[in-house]
């Protein structure tokens, strides 16, 4: 899947999305677009799929209406959800593409999904922040 990893790559440049830092052994990136708000997005080359995921905050002390309001966010995402990592701590933005017949303009709106949904949900999101 190494082929893989070197096409996203190359998509990535192509959409002028700034790769930060990578680990070719783990074939994962860490892109910038902060002209979309885009920081410290982690994509990572995990055959057959291909995962997006930016951190978007740390769960609050008292989440439970913020769970709620997550939940009816997601309906309106254009790609991917917001979710939970596996110790419930983080909130992050997480997509998933199938690498066998990913194309530019497939990663191309994911990430502006993210960038969308970060436009129009992040000054509520940021209500919620601790």
């Amino acid at each position: 899947m190494e082929k893989a990893f070197e096409t996203v790559k190359q998509y990535l440049q192509d959409i002028n999305v700034a790769i930060i830092s990578e680990n070719e052994e783990e074939e994962l990136v860490v892109v910038d677009d902060e002209e979309n708000g885009i920081k410290n997005l982690v994509i990572d080359c995990e055959a057959p799929i291909l995962v997006l995921e930016q951190v978007i905050m740390n769960v609050p002390e008292k989440p439970e209406k913020l769970y709620k309001r997550l939940l009816q966010m997601n309906r309106y995402l254009v790609h991917g959800a917001f979710v939970l990592d596996d110790n419930s701590e983080i909130i992050l933005f997480r997509d998933t593409l199938q690498l066998e017949n990913l194309d530019r303009n497939e990663l191309e709106g994911s990430i502006h999904a993210l960038s969308l949904a970060l436009s129009e949900h992040g000054a509520e999101l940021l209500e919620h922040a601790t």
